[in-house]
């Protein structure tokens, strides 16, 4: 993955995981660049993925309930989603609800969707559902296409 591929907002599902072995950086600082980018790139599917599901319960979403459900400080929900703005995946002004870009939708969708696959994958291992949702927040953003493929083609035959 090139710097200008990981840095565009389409291609941050899943965080840094298409990376091919032979691709993986040489050094030392960029290992470390490419898992800062990984996690930058987390970071926006977790708030994109949970400002869809706010605005589709409340019609809106607000930096306070983005706080309380991902557990971290407005401060941090505001330094984070001025990054978000940046990248073209959310509109928000100061003291206003957030709202999602088509770009931002558009990766909340791919969100949904590697997270409904992670989910049904482990459900048919016979995880628990509440077990299984846990998991696959940690699971979604860091499983390859080809994995992921190969999860939904397992739970058709289930």
């Amino acid at each position: 993955m090139t710097k200008e591929t990981a840095e565009s907002p389409s291609s941050l599902s899943p965080a840094g995981s298409n990376e091919k072995v032979e691709n993986a950086p040489c050094s030392q600082a960029e290992r470390f660049e490419s898992v800062r980018r990984a996690h930058q790139s987390e970071m926006a599917e977790d708030y994109v993925e949970l400002i869809a599901e706010l605005i589709a319960e409340r019609g809106e979403a607000r930096p306070v309930e983005i706080a309380e459900h991902l557990g971290v400080s407005q401060p941090t929900v505001t330094k984070n989603l001025a990054r978000l703005k940046r990248d073209g995946l959310v509109i928000h002004a100061p003291y206003r609800s957030v709202f999602l870009t088509d770009e931002g939708k558009e990766l909340a969708d791919i969100c949904r969707k590697r997270h409904r696959i992670v989910v049904n994958f482990l459900k048919a291992l016979g995880i628990n559902e509440a077990i299984a949702e846990h998991d696959a927040e940690g699971i979604e953003h860091h499983v390859s296409e080809e994995t992921l493929a190969a999860f939904e083609a397992f739970t058709v035959k289930a």
